[in-house]
């Protein structure tokens, strides 16, 4: 009979700034897995624990991870795994430490992350100094998925790598499909992550928990410049920040025999994880996720549960456009009452890198053993909209467990992929997204498009307009519209023309 999995222990901590001697991201992540342990309650649990897994660190590098941390509690661990970074790990983690669980290959499984990017930079600006281990280059341990960034070299070529330029794009093809007008959007936007800003607000965990209207996240200005056109910074992940969390399962016949208080016990009641076709130039389309639609489609069916039935969601919101998609996905109205982010999101309340999920799930538990929300569902993305991983999580166990295949949704996905882009292009282009880069002053620097040639394949290219024009094309939808695309040898760039 399939053991039932189920959170016992959870933790979260956040190391504000202005501390003279700031913990590196092994003692701050070691500090929240023994207050996860300790939120379990039976001491002798933390004997049982015979996976650890650990979200990449960004900030600081240890060469094994888990097994340092194991060796910080004390713990002999038969099964480590140190996650390549992608949003996605924290909810992958779950996921997984399910089916181990409820297939009997372990009986307590010990997920953390943490990071404290904020006290690096302070470092480097002499503000703080660091009494920290010395860095070390870090190895990846355990299966996950290939830790390459996502981009193949004509997506490199043109900075695509960068997330802000990636997500950009994305945003402008969801504006185009949605029919908005460039301001109209750009207010929108600022509602839409006002809701997160409100949020983060309450939450006494927040990295920034100042409220910010919808006028000051939308609106460009000193304090919140441009980054890249459509987003403010206010609409970014905030990286720099000091924070950890952990979480604690077991199976519930583990957590009864144990004694773990009845009130603790959080389930996951249903999971998904699939992957997006890899490279952005090879995906149908910008503005959806065919991985993440499955995954919130299967979850919900372990779950026994409709959209409709869920209280809460905790929406990966590294950038806008990745909120809208999975509202897409969702088939949710802006106006739904219900919350989009238990956390106050990656802008507000602090995007730890790759362990950021792993925060929203411990405080979907928390709240769910308040009794605040019956049921909440995480929905976590890595890459480039690319690797997703949902958890919905409630009071009672999945009615269908957790023995699945997935595998043949994941080929259907990707066997839609384009072939390769063009490098050389040449001919009539029409346009799927477009951005223009700024400075960090905010000031256009530079534009580019992403569209299809009359032979259906995709190519990149810079937008061929003086510097002093290309911030006219920040109030101009050029999604839909078309020109005329060449190579420009002495670039290496495609270079692209609109038809005005």
């Amino acid at each position: 009979m399939p053991h039932v999995p189920v959170i016992v222990g959870i933790s979260q901590l956040t190391q504000f700034p202005e501390l003279e001697k700031p913990l590196d991201p092994m003692r701050l992540m070691a500090d929240a897995a023994r207050a996860a342990l300790a939120d379990a309650g039976p001491p002798a649990l933390a004997s049982l624990v015979d996976c650890i897994w650990v979200s990449n660190i960004l900030s600081w590098g240890y060469k094994d991870a888990p097994g340092l941390l194991s060796a910080n509690l004390g713990l002999k661990p038969s099964h480590n795994h140190y996650g390549i970074m992608s949003g996605h790990v924290p909810q992958w983690f779950v996921n997984q430490a399910a089916r181990r669980i409820a297939s009997g290959q372990s009986r307590a499984v010990l997920m953390a992350g943490a990071e404290a990017q904020h006290s690096v930079r302070q470092s480097y600006k002499d503000a703080v100094k660091l009494n920290w281990p010395a860095r070390e280059n870090p190895e990846i341990i355990g299966d996950g998925a290939s830790p390459d960034l996502g981009t193949n070299s004509l997506e490199n070529s043109h900075q695509l790598m960068i997330p802000v330029n990636m997500y950009a794009l994305f945003e402008t093809a969801i504006r185009a499909a949605k029919g908005r007008e460039p301001k109209e959007h750009q207010a929108f936007l600022g509602r839409l992550f006002e809701k997160f800003s409100a949020a983060a607000a309450k939450n006494p965990l927040a990295w920034n928990r100042r409220k910010y209207t919808a006028e000051e996240i939308a609106t460009p200005g000193p304090d919140n410049p441009a980054a890249c056109e459509p987003y403010t910074r206010r609409m970014c992940a905030a990286m720099n920040v000091d924070m950890a969390a952990a979480v604690v399962m077991t199976s519930e016949e583990t957590a009864k025999k144990m004694g773990v208080n009845s009130s603790q016990l959080v389930y996951p009641m249903g999971g998904a994880d699939l992957n997006n076709i890899r490279y952005v130039t090879q995906r149908p389309k910008l503005n959806d996720s065919p991985a993440l639609d499955h995954c919130i489609k299967r979850a919900l069916d372990q779950a026994g549960l409709g959209v409709s039935q869920i209280r809460a969601f905790d929406l990966y919101s590294c950038f806008p456009s990745m909120v809208e998609i999975a509202m897409e996905a969702l088939g949710l109205d802006p106006e739904d009452p219900r919350p989009l982010t238990v956390t106050g999101g990656l802008p507000f309340f602090g995007g730890p890198m790759g362990n950021y999920s792993m925060h929203a799930i411990a405080e979907a538990t928390a709240q769910i053993r308040t009794g605040k929300l019956d049921n909440v569902m995480v929905a976590a993305n890595g890459g480039f909209n690319t690797r997703h991983s949902v958890g919905v999580y409630g009071r009672e166990p999945s009615p269908k467990g957790w023995s699945r295949d997935d595998s043949a949704i994941q080929e259907s996905i990707l066997s839609a992929a384009l072939p390769e882009p063009v490098k050389e292009a040449a001919g009539r282009l029409v346009v799927d997204g477009c951005i223009v880069r700024n400075t960090r002053e905010g000031v256009p620097e530079k534009g580019l498009v992403l569209g299809t040639l009359e032979d259906g394949r995709k190519t990149l290219a810079v937008l061929d307009v003086e510097p002093a024009l290309l911030g006219q094309f920040c109030n101009k939808e050029l999604v839909g519209g078309a020109g005329a695309v060449r190579f420009d040898s002495n670039s290496g760039c495609n270079m692209f023309v609109p038809e005005l």
